[in-house]
C-alpha cells in the first residue's frame, strides 16, 4: 500500500534526526543539484571557484544529446558533439558519516574523467563504460566540501556508435566503517545445482583501514522472497591492517527455487561483518541459483534443460534521452522483446548501466557481457557516413595497454553475482579482416566481412590476436571461473590460423554461419554460437536446425544512434524496435519464429522485384490498408500457424499453407479496394489467431496512453506516454506525421519526445516533434518533491489530450511528519 511504503520512507529520513545512528555502511544516490559547464575552464577543480553562473542539473546527464545535430561531427556517433565538460557539487557530510571511510562511486563517465575533492585529484579513468570508486576521506573537511569532475570527449569520433558525453550514469556516496566489505567484495556462486539441492559458495573480502588487526565474524544468510532465512553460514577471520582478507563460506539450500528464463526466481543474500559482537558492515543484494553448461554437440543448457539462445544485441542509448536512460525505459523495451520470444541479451560492445543487469535478473534474460570493441590498435570509425570516405581511428586502443586488465577485472567484479550473465566476452570483431589485423589467408577463401581486398602487409599480423586473447582470458579467470570466456569473431577464417579461438571457452561467430558445419567437423570440441547476425531466415535456420549451435544474437534488438549513413541520417535502423521502442513489422516475423503461442500479423507493400535486399534488410509489411482503388498490392503475412486465409470485405482471397511458404512468409498479390482486410490463422483446421487492417480516414484525434508495468513505480517513476494519431473511429493512421506539442505544469519535467525517425535532425529537446508512422513517445519525469502535475498534448486541428496526476499520498507523509 502507498501509505505504508511512504511511512517507511519517512522513518528512514527521521531516524538520524532522532539520534538513532546506523552502524553499518550507508549508500545514497548522489545525483541531485550538480553544476555543469560545457567547455574547458581553468581552475574549475578548486574549492573557491565561482560556479554561480553554471547550469544546475540532476544526474545522469549526457551533454552530447543536447546537440545540435551537425555534419561537422561524426556519422559514427550520430552527428552529435563531443568536447569537454565540467561538473561540480558542493555538499555537507551527514553527521553520522563521522569516523567512517567515505567514497564516491561513479557507474560510468564518458570519458577521460578526472575527479577532484576540495581541489585534490583523486583519480582518472579513461574508459567511459567502466564503473569506478575513489576514497575521499583524507581530503574531506568540516562543513562544505566540493567535488569536481572533468570529462574530456574532445576525440568525438572515437566510437562506431553513439556513446554520449558526461556523467551519464548514477553516482553514489558511500560511507563505511574502517572494517568493511571491500568494493565488489562478495562473490556468490552455485557450483552444484539440482531440483532438490544446491550448494552455494560465498567469498567475502573484508578490508581494514584501522591501525590494528581485527578479528571479525563474517556471516552469510540467504533469504527467500518472503524474507525467511533458508540457509546460513559464518566464518571467523582476522583482517590485517591495510590487507584485505577473504572469508570463504558455503551452505546447502534444500529444494531451491531455481532461476530460469520463464521463472527468474531470486533470493536475497545478506552478508554481515561483526567485530566484538558489534556489526560493522552489512551488504545485501539479489542472487539466483542456477546452473549453466555448454556442449560442443548439443549447445547451451540452463539448469540441465537444453535452451536455444534467442537473442538480440543492444547499445546504450534511447534516442532523445541519449545514454542517460532511466531504468523505466528499459523495462518497456525488455517487455516488448520478451513478447517476441527473445530470451537473451548481448550487451554490445561494452559494460552497461548497473540497473540493466538487475532488470535482466528480474525479467528472465540471459546475458552476454562484453568488455571491448578494440584492443591495441584502433578500428575504423566513419566520419562522413558508414563505409563512406576516409575513416578515423581514435578510440580506446590508446589506453588499452595500461588499462585493459583493470577494466576487464572491474567489469567482472561488479557483475559476477548476476545469475543472468552466462558468458564474459573479451572483444567484438577484434579480428575484422584488415581492420586492423591481417593474414595471407585473406587472399583466398570466403571472407564476407573484410576491409579492403586480401592480405595487407601494412597491417598488424593476426598472430597478435592469440597473444592478447591469452592474457585477457587469464585475467578474466582470476576473477570468475564459473562462466565461459568468449569473443565475437568476424574473421573466423583468419582467426583459425591463430590460437585465438582455442584460447576461448566458447566461440561466437559474427555473420559466419556458412562456416558452422565445416568448423564443427574440424574443431569437434569447439562450442559455437551465433554472436551476431542479420534478419535473414537462412541465418536463423543455420542455428535452429543445428543442435550444436547454441543460439543467435540478432543485430539488433533496437535502433540506436550512430553507425549512421550520410547526413542527415543519424541512426542505425537495424532494430526490431525503433528509437521510441515501437515495434516494426520485422518484429512480428521474429515472433513467428521464436514463439509457440498462436500469432498472426500482416502488412502491405508494393509488389517487389526482389525478395531479399541484404543482411539487415527488413521484410516490408506496413500495418496499413490504404492506396488507390484498383492498384496492385502485396500482402505479407507472418505467423506460427500452419495455415492462413486472407479476406477482403468478407470475401476470401485464398488460403495459404506454411508448408508451402518460401522463407516462412505467406503472401498474396492482390488489388487494393477500400474496406476491411482480415487474415485468419489455422492449426489443424481450427481458427486460432486473427489480425485486421481497415482503411483509415483522416486524422481526427490524439490518443495518449501512459505505459504501466509492475516494475515501474506508478507515482515517482518516469512517465512514458505513447501518443497515437487516430481517425474518427479510433484507428491508428499509420501515415500520420502530424506535429505534437507538449506542455507541463506543476511538479514534472519534459525529458524529450522521440519519433524514431532516423533522418530527423531537429532540436532534440524541443517541446514539438512530428509523428512517424502515426506514433511517438513522450518522456516526462515527476520531480522528487512528489508534487502533482498536468500534461497537455496538442496538435493543430484536434482536441488536446490531457493527463493529470495528483499526489494524494504526499498528504500522508505530511501528516506522519507532524
Amino acid at each position: 500500500m502507498i501509505w505504508i511504503r511512504n511511512y517507511f520512507k519517512l522513518l528512514c529520513l527521521l531516524l538520524p534526526v532522532f539520534g538513532i545512528a546506523q552502524e553499518t555502511r550507508q549508500q545514497q544516490l548522489f545525483n541531485a543539484d550538480w553544476k555543469f559547464h560545457k567547455g574547458e575552464v581553468a581552475g574549475a577543480e578548486k574549492t573557491a571557484f565561482n560556479d554561480a553562473s553554471w547550469r544546475t542539473l540532476n544526474l545522469p546527464h549526457d551533454w552530447s544529446i543536447e546537440g545540435p545535430f551537425s555534419n561537422e561531427w561524426a556519422s559514427g556517433t550520430g552527428y552529435l558533439p563531443g568536447g569537454i565538460g565540467w561538473y561540480r557539487k558542493t555538499f555537507t557530510l551527514p553527521a553520522n558519516y563521522a569516523g567512517k571511510q567515505v567514497y564516491v562511486y561513479f557507474d560510468g563517465v564518458y570519458k577521460n574523467s578526472e575527479v577532484f575533492i576540495n581541489g585534490h585529484s583523486v583519480g582518472k579513468r579513461p574508459n567511459g563504460f567502466i564503473p569506478f570508486q575513489y576514497e575521499l576521506t583524507k581530503f574531506l573537511q568540516p562543513g562544505n566540501n566540493t567535488i569536481a569532475v572533468k570529462v574530456d570527449h574532445t576525440t568525438f569520433a572515437d566510437s562506431r556508435w553513439y556513446t554520449g558525453s558526461g556523467i551519464y550514469r548514477n553516482v553514489y556516496l558511500i560511507a563505511a566503517n574502517p572494517v568493511h566489505i571491500a568494493q565488489w567484495g562478495v562473490a556468490f556462486s552455485t557450483p552444484d545445482v539440482s531440483a532438490t539441492s544446491a550448494t552455494a559458495n560465498i567469498k567475502v573480502t573484508v578490508a581494514n583501514s584501522a591501525k590494528a588487526n581485527k578479528p571479525v565474524t563474517v556471516q552469510c544468510t540467504l533469504l527467500d522472497k518472503e524474507g525467511r532465512s533458508v540457509a546460513t553460514a559464518q566464518k571467523n577471520i582476522t583482517v590485517g591492517t591495510g590487507k584485505p582478507t577473504q572469508a570463504d563460506c558455503s551452505f546447502t539450500v534444500a529444494n531451491p527455487a531455481l532461476w530460469s528464463i520463464d521463472n527468474p526466481n531470486l533470493y536475497t543474500l545478506q552478508v554481515t561483518v561483526t567485530e566484538s559482537g558489534k556489526k560493522t558492515d552489512e551488504w545485501t543484494d539479489k542472487v539466483g541459483i542456477r546452473s549453466i553448461r555448454y556442449d560442443a554437440n548439443k549447445g547451451f543448457f540452463l539448469n540441465e534443460v537444453s535452451t536455444k539462445l534467442l537473442g538480440v544485441c543492444i547499445h546504450d542509448d534511447a534516442g532523445v534521452l541519449g545514454v542517460a536512460v532511466p531504468q523505466e525505459v528499459w523495462v518497456r523495451r525488455f517487455r516488448t522483446l520478451k513478447a517476441a520470444g527473445c530470451n537473451a541479451i548481448r550487451l554490445s560492445h561494452n559494460p552497461h548501466a548497473d540497473y540493466l543487469y538487475k532488470l535482466c535478473d528480474e525479467m528472465g534474460f540471459v546475458v552476454m557481457d562484453e568488455a571491448f570493441d578494440e584492443w591495441e590498435v584502433g578500428k575504423n570509425k566513419w566520419i562522413k557516413g558508414w563505409n563512406n570516405g576516409k575513416p578515423g581511428n581514435d578510440g580506446y586502443h590508446t589506453y588499452f595497454a595500461e588499462w585493459s586488465d583493470k577494466d576487464l577485472r572491474d567489469m567482472i567484479l561488479r557483475n559476477r553475482n548476476h545469475p543472468s550473465i552466462i558468458m564474459w566476452s573479451i572483444g567484438n570483431e577484434i579480428d575484422y579482416p584488415n581492420d586492423p589485423y591481417t593474414h595471407e589467408i585473406l587472399n583466398t577463401g570466403n571472407n564476407p566481412q573484410i576491409y579492403g581486398r586480401g592480405y595487407d602487409s601494412s597491417h598488424p599480423a593476426a598472430a597478435r590476436l592469440g597473444e592478447i586473447s591469452k592474457r585477457l582470458v587469464q585475467i578474466a579467470k582470476q576473477y570468475d571461473t564459473t562462466r565461459p570466456i568468449t569473443a565475437a569473431l568476424a574473421g573466423v577464417v583468419m582467426s583459425n590460423t591463430t590460437s585465438y579461438p582455442g584460447n576461448l571457452d566458447i566461440v561466437g561467430y559474427n555473420y559466419q554461419e556458412y562456416r558452422y558445419e565445416e568448423d564443427h567437423q574440424q574443431y569437434p570440441n569447439r562450442v559455437i554460437y551465433d554472436s551476431e547476425n542479420g534478419m535473414r531466415l537462412s541465418a536463423w535456420n543455420a542455428v535452429g536446425n543445428n543442435p550444436y549451435i547454441a543460439g543467435q544474437f540478432l543485430w539488433t534488438g533496437i535502433d540506436y544512434l550512430g553507425e549512421a549513413g550520410n547526413w542527415p541520417n543519424r541512426s542505425n535502423t537495424a532494430g526490431l524496435l525503433d528509437l521510441g521502442g515501437f515495434v516494426k513489422p520485422e518484429y512480428y516475423f521474429r515472433q513467428s519464429i521464436w514463439t509457440s503461442k498462436p500469432m498472426i500479423y500482416m502488412g502491405t507493400a508494393p509488389i517487389p522485384k526482389t525478395e531479399d535486399n541484404g543482411i539487415w534488410s527488413h521484410k516490408p509489411a506496413a500495418p496499413k490498408w490504404t492506396g488507390t482503388d484498383g492498384d496492385s498490392i502485396r500482402v505479407n503475412c507472418f505467423t506460427n500457424c500452419s495455415a492462413a486465409e486472407l479476406f477482403l470485405n468478407g470475401q476470401s482471397l485464398g488460403k495459404r499453407s506454411m508448408a508451402d511458404a518460401k522463407n516462412r512468409i505467406l503472401w498474396w498479390n492482390t488489388v487494393y479496394h477500400p474496406g476491411e482486410l482480415v487474415v485468419k490463422g489455422y492449426n489443424a483446421g481450427k481458427e486460432v489467431a486473427q489480425y485486421t487492417l481497415n482503411t483509415t480516414g483522416k486524422v481526427t484525434a490524439i490518443v495518449a496512453t501512459p505505459y504501466k508495468d509492475p516494475l515501474i513505480d506508478a507515482s515517482t517513476g518516469l512517465k512514458q506516454i505513447e501518443v497515437t494519431f487516430t481517425d474518427d473511429k479510433g484507428r491508428r493512421v499509420y501515415d500520420a506525421e502530424n506535429p505534437v506539442t507538449v506542455s507541463i505544469t506543476g511538479g514534472a519535467t519534459l525529458l524529450g519526445i522521440e519519433n524514431g525517425d532516423a533522418n530527423d535532425t531537429g532540436d532534440y529537446h524541443a517541446a514539438t516533434r512530428k509523428a512517424k508512422n502515426g506514433v511517438l513517445i513522450v518522456y516526462v519525469q515527476p520531480n522528487a518533491k512528489n508534487e502533482g502535475y498536468s500534461i497537455k498534448i496538442e496538435s493543430p486541428g484536434m482536441q488536446p489530450a490531457y493527463l493529470k496526476t495528483f499526489r494524494e499520498d504526499s498528504e500522508v507523509i505530511k501528516k506522519l511528519s507532524r
